[in-house]
């Protein structure tokens, strides 16, 4: 009996514990540098067997072909309603993520959108995961969206952010999302009031 427990004890860990193949793409840029805990730890980083980071120096169509190969996708950097900006670290392109790359990610149920307005992508195009609205990362971002930033109110916001997401990464999205609203809703202030209302999930 003891050993029938022990068993399916065993059984239910290696369950919680499953681990799927993320390829993350992040454009190098030293602007979003601060979302770098986000896949730090992630399971077999940094030795790349079940994870692959991608930051430059490959292109659109290569990129397609990871996406159709793993599990689940984590997109993050600048971007706009029209994709993920390559900034200038892809060949040949402005944006590393864009509709032509609907089709692959369309077969992905817990890949990750952080950029600005990516809600407005992943809406359009019917994808499902854990993605952003427009969010504040600097402070000019926040005058545009009349937000009042005090000193050190964003970088708090950005590591809060990344710190949050990268301790619950080997989790489901749902369970991403969750948290981190509940964590930006305890943080008091403008910015992250602003940015928690924008954290959204479709599954």
């Amino acid at each position: 009996m003891l050993l029938a427990s022990i068993i399916v004890s065993i059984f239910t860990i290696q369950q919680k514990i499953k681990i799927i193949n993320t390829l993350v793409i992040h454009p190098a840029d030293a602007s979003t540098d601060f979302l770098i805990p986000i896949y730090s730890n992630l399971r077999s980083y940094p030795d790349f067997d079940d994870t692959m980071i991608i930051r430059d120096g490959t292109d659109k169509d290569t990129i397609r072909e990871y996406i159709e190969k793993y599990d689940r996708v984590i997109m993050m950097g600048h971007g706009c309603s029209s994709g993920l900006f390559s900034v200038g670290q892809f060949e040949d392109t402005g944006m590393i993520i864009d509709h032509t790359m609907v089709e692959a990610l369309s077969k992905k149920k817990e890949s990750i959108y952080i950029w600005c307005n990516a809600d407005q992508f992943v809406e359009r195009h019917n994808l499902k995961g854990f993605y952003t609205g427009m969010f504040i990362s600097e402070y000019s971002e926040a005058s545009v969206c009349n937000v009042v930033a005090r000193k050190g109110e964003v970088e708090r916001s950005n590591s809060l952010f990344a710190q949050v997401v990268g301790r619950n990464i080997n989790e489901s999205v749902n369970t991403i999302w969750k948290r981190t609203i509940r964590a930006y809703h305890i943080a008091a202030s403008e910015v992250t009031e602003y940015n928690g209302e924008r954290l959204y999930l479709k599954n």
